[in-house]
């Protein structure tokens, strides 16, 4: 009779850090820009985009410049979380995820109950997805709990 070393279907290495960080950066950012998208069916959205306004504000270099950077510092949060040593990285995603915060709840002022479902669903995943990358950045740990991929490969 054989024996014979069987693996658990389920097993897998366990995932950096960064990797879980620009994986739920990469979410946030999908979901960010279709609410964005998806707002634009609600009636009246389009005509007030096409008479020059969007919420209270005029539309303007300057807004429209701001609404990029509010764009530019998930999408870059992408690539920081793996780019970046582990300290910074760190920092960055605790202090925009907590900007963030902020900012999704924002989305929800000056709105009916009507639409509530649509901010519910959006700012509330918005938020779980926010609270995870907070809970992961604080949690990070200071030393490798793990060997390194190369060590566990066998290489080196």
């Amino acid at each position: 009779m054989t024996s014979r070393t069987t693996t658990p279907l389920r097993d897998s290495a366990p995932v950096p850090v960064p990797a879980k960080l620009a994986a739920a950066w990469t979410s946030f950012m999908f979901l960010y820009i279709y609410v964005d998208y998806y707002h634009l069916y609600k009636p009246g959205s389009v005509d007030d985009i096409l008479s020059g306004v969007v919420f209270e504000f005029d539309i303007s270099p300057l807004l429209l410049t701001a609404f990029l950077g509010l764009v530019s510092l998930p999408a870059l949060m992408i690539a920081a979380s793996v780019a970046l040593p582990p300290a910074p990285a760190r920092v960055a995603s605790l202090a925009i995820a907590s900007l963030y915060v902020p900012v999704t709840l924002f989305n929800a002022v000056g709105e009916s109950w009507e639409w509530a479902p649509f901010y519910a669903l959006s700012i509330g995943v918005e938020l779980l997805l926010l609270t995870f990358i907070l809970r992961t950045a604080w949690r990070w740990p200071r030393t490798a709990d793990v060997a390194a991929p190369a060590a566990v490969a066998g290489i080196g």
